[in-house]
C-alpha cells in the first residue's frame, strides 16, 4: 500500500499529541522527525519499502538509540493515520552494563564548569548549573523553579502527566532568593531570558557548551541532562536507595533509574580488585 504524506496530516497528528498532553519536548521531536522524513521522500508516496529504505539509511549514520527514537515518531504517526502496514521494527539494543566513561561528567568537572561561569561573571548560568545538578531536574522542569518555590522550599513539578514535589536545600533557596532580589524578579520562573521567557533546553545547552574550553571539560560531556545523571550517581552512592531515587527523579519504571546509577568499566574493575579474592 502507498499513502500520501503532506503537512496537513502531520499538523493533525501534532494537534492530537497536544490533546493527549504529551510533553513539549516529545511533540517537538516527533514533528521534527516527521518533517525530515517528508523532506527525504521528496514528494514520493509513503510505502513500506520506502520506510525500510529510510530505516537502513538511519542505521548507517545514527546511534541505535537515536534510530529507535526516530522510528517511534514514524510508527506513532502511522498508527494515528491507520496505516499499520507501514510500521517497522525498532532495533534491538542489548542493555549496556557500564556507563561510557568518555561521556560521564565527574563532580570535579561540574565544579570547574560552575567556576568558569562565575569567572565570566555569569551568575545566572552558574546558578542554573547548581540548580539542575543539586535537584536532579530535567532541563524542561527548570521553569518550575520559581521565586515562590524558593521562598517555600519546594517546587511542584508536572511532567509527562505526573506531579511530584521537589524539596529545595536551604542553601539553594538562599541563593535563588538573593538572585531574584538582585534581578528584581518579583514572581514566576527564576531563570528567564532578556525578554522574560523561561530559559529552554537550547538556551542552556548553548551556554553550557561555551564553558568547555575555560573549564577544560570535553564538550561531549557537557549537556544539561548530564547534570541529572551526576546527581543520581552521587545520591545513590550515599543512600543506596534506588526506589527513593526513582521517586525524586520522577521515574515510573525503576529500570530507567538503574541506567542513571551505572558505573564505568574502570570503576567496576576497582570494585572487583577491592574484593581481594586472589591469593
Amino acid at each position: 500500500m502507498e499513502y500520501d504524506l503532506d503537512a496537513e496530516k502531520v499538523r493533525a497528528y501534532i494537534r492530537m499529541l497536544h490533546e493527549a498532553e504529551r510533553s513539549d519536548s516529545t511533540i517537538e521531536k516527533y514533528a521534527r522527525e516527521l518533517y525530515r522524513f517528508a523532506a527525504w521522500l521528496g514528494g514520493r508516496p509513503v510505502s513500506k519499502a520506502a520506510v525500510i529504505e529510510y530505516k537502513t539509511e538511519l542505521v548507517q549514520c545514527h546511534a541505535p538509540a537515536s534510530v529507535n527514537c526516530i522510528l517511534a515518531a514514524l510508527n506513532g504517526f502511522f498508527s494515528y493515520m491507520n496505516w499499520p502496514g507501514l510500521r517497522v521494527k525498532r532495533l534491538r539494543i542489548q542493555r549496556t552494563l557500564y556507563a561510557d566513561a568518555g561521556r560521564e561528567l565527574s563532580k570535579a568537572e561540574y565544579l570547574r564548569l560552575v567556576a568558569a561561569a562565575k569567572e565570566r561573571r555569569d551568575d545566572r548560568l552558574a546558578l542554573v548549573l547548581q540548580t539542575l545538578c543539586s535537584l536532579g531536574l530535567r532541563v524542561s522542569e527548570l521553569p518550575a523553579i520559581t521565586l515562590k518555590a524558593a521562598q517555600q522550599g519546594r517546587a511542584e513539578i508536572r511532567n509527562k502527566g505526573k506531579f511530584r514535589t521537589v524539596f529545595l536545600p536551604r542553601g539553594l533557596c538562599t541563593r535563588l532568593i538573593a538572585y531574584c532580589r538582585g534581578r528584581q524578579i518579583r514572581g514566576g520562573p527564576v531563570f528567564v531570558t532578556r525578554t522574560g521567557r523561561p530559559l529552554d533546553r537550547s538556551n542552556i545547552w548553548t551556554m553550557m557548551k561555551s564553558l568547555c574550553q575555560a573549564a577544560k571539560v570535553a564538550p561531549r560531556k557537557v549537556f544539561p541532562h548530564n547534570l541529572r545523571h551526576l546527581f543520581a550517581r552521587y545520591f545513590y552512592r550515599q543512600m543506596k536507595d534506588i526506589e527513593h531515587l526513582a521517586s525524586i527523579l520522577g521515574h515510573s519504571n525503576i529500570n530507567t533509574t538503574r541506567v542513571y546509577t551505572r558505573t564505568t568499566g574502570a570503576e567496576y574493575r576497582r570494585q572487583m580488585e577491592r574484593l581481594a579474592l586472589l591469593l
